[in-house]
């Protein structure tokens, strides 16, 4: 089975280290999950600041190393993918759960990462990339 479509793009994003091409991945209404945040985040604008701040964090040492696929006749579909990533002298080991829309937009993005001491190294590192990024952006207008 050939890849789908927005999980070409998610990987080029991916492997560039480019969030550029996640507006037009991601739906309006697009619900991210993260480890470390309790309730689902909701828009493309928060989970767009999420993935971006992922791919500053983890993406020198992001690796895929699996994958499954769901792929319907409509073109909807979900796939998850198995990583591993390296925080200082923390593993990181996860799964990115993704879904799309016939429209091959993402509607949701939900992250899982174990052990422990690699999710409170990633959390401190994404705490401090969003505020960075936070800070770039300047007041909200």
């Amino acid at each position: 089975m050939s890849r789908p479509a927005p999980l070409e793009t998610w990987h080029r994003i991916a492997e560039t280290h480019d969030a550029a091409g996640l507006d037009a991945l991601l739906a309006d209404d697009v619900v991210f999950r993260s480890p470390a945040v309790h309730t689902p985040q909701e828009g493309r604008a928060i989970t767009t600041a999420y993935l971006t701040a992922a791919i500053h964090v983890l993406g020198p040492s992001l690796r895929y190393r699996d994958e499954w696929i769901s792929q319907g006749e409509d073109g909807a579909g979900s796939a998850i993918l198995e990583f591993e990533a390296t925080l200082g002298d923390k593993s990181v080991h996860g799964v990115d759960m993704m879904r799309w829309g016939p429209d091959g937009r993402l509607t949701s993005f939900t992250v899982m990462v174990r052990p422990l001491k690699g999710l409170e190294a990633l959390m401190g590192a994404m705490a401090a990339e969003l505020q960075r990024l936070q800070d770039e952006a300047g007041p909200a207008s």
